[in-house]
């Protein structure tokens, strides 16, 4: 990791204050939350992490897509980056949301997944914001036809964001946390 760890009792104020949104919102049921994945990052520039944080709360936490759609989707991004850690992490809870083990594994082995129905068209929305620079317009449309217009914005969003986390986990070598499954592990 290139970040040095968060040690508690070094932290100004304003990133402790980043550190208690973190492990008293949403998320904060898993001790130690603030201090791994992206959040080391977001705690150490509490300027602009304070806001990150709070979006991918939001996003997690506030929509209206279903779990399993969403995590597809987070999934997916974290596949195209190569994020161990990202995908390491959502894989549990895209297991936990419903989408089946073999999908994920096609997923992290680079073949494109027998997803149906709703999980399907997150993953080809998804792959083209990655791969094409956007949506095609019937795959746009069969977005909103399928998720309606303000979900559709939320999982364009939720892609967003988590380009922003897989940068951030990339740039920072952010390491697997122990007990967390390689889904990559012939990438340095």
């Amino acid at each position: 990791m290139r970040l040095t760890p968060v040690d508690r009792d070094d932290l100004t104020t304003t990133q402790a204050d980043v550190l208690t949104q973190i492990e008293s919102g949403p998320r904060g049921s898993r001790p130690g939350i603030g201090t791994v994945g992206p959040f080391s990052a977001f705690v150490k520039a509490p300027k602009i992490g304070g806001a990150a944080q709070a979006l991918g709360a939001a996003i997690r936490y506030a929509g209206s897509l279903p779990d399993n759609v969403k995590e597809v989707a987070i999934c997916t991004v974290g596949t195209f980056y190569r994020a161990k850690f990202e995908f390491a992490a959502h894989k549990a809870m895209a297991l936990l949301a419903g989408v089946a083990d073999n999908h994920l594994r096609q997923l992290a082995d680079g073949e494109v997944p027998d997803f149906e129905g709703a999980e399907h068209l997150a993953f080809e929305i998804a792959r083209q914001m990655l791969n094409d620079h956007g949506v095609e317009d019937d795959t746009y449309a069969a977005g909103v036809s399928e998720f309606g217009e303000e979900s559709m914005i939320e999982l364009v969003l939720t892609v967003g964001y988590y380009c922003l986390i897989c940068h951030t986990l990339n740039t920072f070598q952010v390491p697997l946390e122990p007990g967390m499954e390689d889904p990559f592990p012939g990438d340095a």
